[in-house]
């Protein structure tokens, strides 16, 4: 289920182990046709931040808040894009913003971001490096660990955990977790968890498995939960006609 047409070029570099409570991964998308590409972008639970320059509109860093729908969008033609898949620690501990009120949208960033230019598109493996050292210099001398280890723990089970059981394990109450998330990320736990276990699923319905796993009571709860995140059953999103479906943070490179 990558992008499957020769225009279409993706590069993904995992972050380093250092990282990994920030950062999901770097990528690039580069859409090289004179005609634009039209994709439905899947949510996967990460915070994106965007380099990008196309044919028909100026460079620009652009941050996107997390997806909670499938989200149809044209890729214009010529449009080169470098990103950063952040997780959502990232917002608080290195971006230093909320992005509650960019759910299912973007805001456009201020130019030279992190010290972000145009120039920096030229080269994707420079690109990375320079991410990763902005990164770096922003990492916190703290962090609170019930925080750190709350995202451990959702991520670890892809997002098959009670909030109960998250509150036991963490010691921060329920009601502290659900307000943390609303008013940080714009949406509850419940359906961040849900986001996760798709994102599981996503990975195994391009396998070809189309039947629930540990995630999932039953068949019925398999289907309506894919059907609310891609829009299609996942029959139709195995067979992915054209590579329409498309989830950033999953792309293999080609």
């Amino acid at each position: 289920m990558a992008t499957g047409q020769n225009d279409i070029h993706y590069q993904h570099t995992p972050a380093p182990p250092e990282l990994s409570d920030f950062v999901d991964s770097i990528w690039m998308l580069h859409n090289d046709a004179a005609a634009a590409k039209e994709v439905i972008i899947l949510p996967d639970g990460r915070i994106d931040l965007f380099l990008c320059r196309s044919a028909t509109e100026p460079f620009m860093i652009r941050l996107m808040g997390l997806s909670t729908a499938p989200d149809p969008v044209p890729i214009p033609p010529h449009t080169l894009m470098f990103a950063i898949s952040f997780k959502p620690l990232a917002t608080e501990y290195l971006l230093h913003q909320a992005v509650a009120a960019i759910v299912d949208s973007a805001s456009v960033l201020t130019p030279g971001f992190w010290d972000f230019t145009m120039q920096d598109l030229d080269d994707f493996a420079l690109f990375t490096a320079k991410a990763i050292q902005k990164i770096q210099e922003h990492l916190p001398s703290e962090i609170d660990t019930r925080k750190q280890n709350l995202f451990t723990l959702i991520e670890a089970s892809s997002g098959e955990i009670s909030v109960k059981a998250l509150s036991e394990q963490v010691f921060w109450s329920s009601r502290q977790i659900n307000r943390y998330f609303t008013q940080q990320y714009g949406l509850s736990l419940k359906t961040y968890c849900s986001i996760l276990r798709f994102r599981a699923s996503f990975e195994q319905i391009k396998e070809g498995k189309l039947y629930p796993d540990a995630h999932f009571s039953d068949q019925s709860h398999f289907i309506k939960a894919v059907k609310k995140l891609a829009g299609v059953s996942p029959k139709l999103l195995q067979q992915n006609k054209n590579d329409r479906f498309i989830q950033f943070s999953t792309l293999p490179p080609k």
